[in-house]
């Protein structure tokens, strides 16, 4: 289950930028999370739960924002989602596409 180096990853970030912020009281960590991240969102929720444990994190919730995956087609410039297993095919044009706008995502947006 790499979802618990990832959420220690997590609090080991959320730490170190609370801490820049003056701060040790983390109540909420918020991360957006691509649909082809290659990551579970509720695996990783449960591992910030076990991971959070004797840290500065230790009472701060996980908040996780799905990010869809979305291709663009430059030749008819249709934006379309591209869904699971990844399918890069124009659905306008029918061509294939190779431009993935968004859903390989992981990051923290905020800690608060």
């Amino acid at each position: 289950m790499h979802e618990l180096s990832i959420a220690t990853a997590i609090i080991e970030q959320a730490g170190e930028r609370a801490r820049a912020d003056g701060t040790n009281a983390v109540s909420a960590v918020t991360v957006r999370v691509g649909e082809l991240a290659g990551v579970v969102p509720d695996a990783l929720s449960f591992a910030f739960e076990v991971a959070r444990d004797g840290t500065a994190l230790a009472a701060a919730r996980l908040v996780v924002e799905q990010v869809p995956a979305q291709a663009f087609c430059g030749r008819c410039a249709e934006e379309f989602p591209v869904g699971m297993p990844p399918f890069f095919w124009c659905p306008r044009c029918d061509q294939p596409s190779t431009e993935l706008r968004s859903g390989r995502e992981l990051e923290i947006t905020s800690v608060h």
